[in-house]
């Protein structure tokens, strides 16, 4: 029985050759011919079945970037859509320039390029091999698709994609009353050696002090905390939004941060380092730092480093070779860490006093960037 079962495994190998590529292969019972595909096409079908569309692109604002744990970029977004359109996931994938893209491309590494190769068009590229896919792109894009991304993310961008009720800054000034929540920032600040009017500073920044609000990104609650930075901290979902638990898991969040920046040695200027963080991601603070150091200046100096977190929006930066993880928004990051100050100073009673250097060579065009306040350059 058993060897009847194989001769007709055999016999179905066979007849199933068709019109399919003939390889042989060796058996018990001598060699038969095998079939594989004629070539190594993978289509639209292949990948619907495989569930993933693979694409390639260059970092930049225009095009694909990390912003506070989401992917954005008005060529990532209309790629998700169409990712959606075919039933699929995405994985997108940056390369260093241009000739990478063609290069991956032509060897089968990656579906289609979306990127602005032509200017017919979406002027993406599709894989040679992959006409399907090629006529369904072409069928369903239409005109005016990447113009509404834009506007998507411009919203998305916006203090109008958050959810909240704001509240006063100070509940009463002459009781030195902050917030509701100051014995929460008193209790968890004292762990890492903050003072609480910092934190509490900060949480304004977040949330205005509301602990419903919820931004598009699904930030929630006083700290604005992640979904998978709660999972991360052992925030249990289920009480994201509870004060108490909110706040002391963003300080465990902070205490991280701190570890990560435990080279710079002075405590205050560390901190703006790791607000820094909070809001844009430790890794781009990190090439915020490299190219500080590269370019002479004191890389544990944010007074040093802040221009180059704003250099990190134009591409002679954030294609520089050390640059690791691309371009960032960096003028929401350094008025991120400048209004907290400033209010922590108003809520000691200190008067801000703020004149920015920075190293020479940032373009003008980073200069606009900023609030007029700023001078960049010496």
């Amino acid at each position: 029985m058993k060897l009847l079962s194989t001769l007709i495994f055999i016999l179905i190998l066979l007849c199933s050759c068709g019109q399919k590529k003939q390889e042989t292969v060796v058996t018990p019972w001598g060699e038969i011919a095998d079939t594989i595909p004629t070539d190594d096409s993978f289509d639209l079908d292949d990948i619907q079945r495989n569930g993933e569309l693979i694409a390639l692109t260059l970092t930049g604002p225009e095009t694909y970037y990390d912003y506070r744990g989401k992917h954005l970029g008005a060529q990532y977004l209309l790629a998700q859509k169409f990712a959606d359109k075919l039933g699929v996931s995405l994985r997108m994938e940056v390369c260093r320039d241009s000739a990478e893209m063609l290069q991956r491309l032509e060897d089968g590494e990656a579906d289609l390029i979306c990127y602005p190769m032509t200017k017919k068009g979406l002027g993406w590229l599709v894989g040679d091999d992959k006409e399907d896919l090629e006529e369904e792109l072409k069928a369903w894009y239409k005109p005016g698709m990447l113009a509404e991304v834009k506007k998507e993310e411009e919203f998305l961008l916006s203090n109008r994609a958050v959810r909240r009720r704001v509240f006063a800054p100070m509940l009463n000034r002459a009781g030195g009353v902050i917030s509701h929540y100051d014995g929460f920032f008193q209790r968890y600040a004292s762990t890492i050696r903050w003072d609480w009017r910092l934190l509490a500073a900060q949480c304004y920044q977040e949330s205005t002090f509301d602990p419903k609000a919820r931004s598009w990104a699904g930030a929630c609650g006083l700290m604005q905390i992640m979904p998978g930075t709660a999972d991360h901290l052992g925030l249990s979902r289920a009480n994201i939004y509870d004060p108490e638990q909110n706040i002391a898991a963003a300080v465990r969040y902070l205490a991280e941060l701190e570890r990560n920046f435990s080279d710079i040695r002075e405590h205050s200027e560390r901190t703006k380092f790791v607000l820094a963080a909070y809001n844009g991601g430790h890794f781009h603070i990190r090439d915020a730092m490299a190219l500080a150091r590269k370019n002479g200046r004191n890389a544990n100096s944010w007074r040093e480093v802040e221009s180059f977190v704003l250099g990190l929006s134009q591409p002679q930066y954030y294609n520089d070779p050390v640059v690791k993880n691309g371009y960032m928004r960096g003028s929401e990051t350094v008025d991120y860490v400048r209004k907290i100050h400033e209010r922590w100073n108003g809520y000691r009673g200190v008067k801000t006093v703020r004149a920015i250097s920075g190293p020479q060579g940032i373009p003008q065009k980073a200069k606009h960037e900023r609030k007029k306040k700023y001078q960049i350059g010496e």
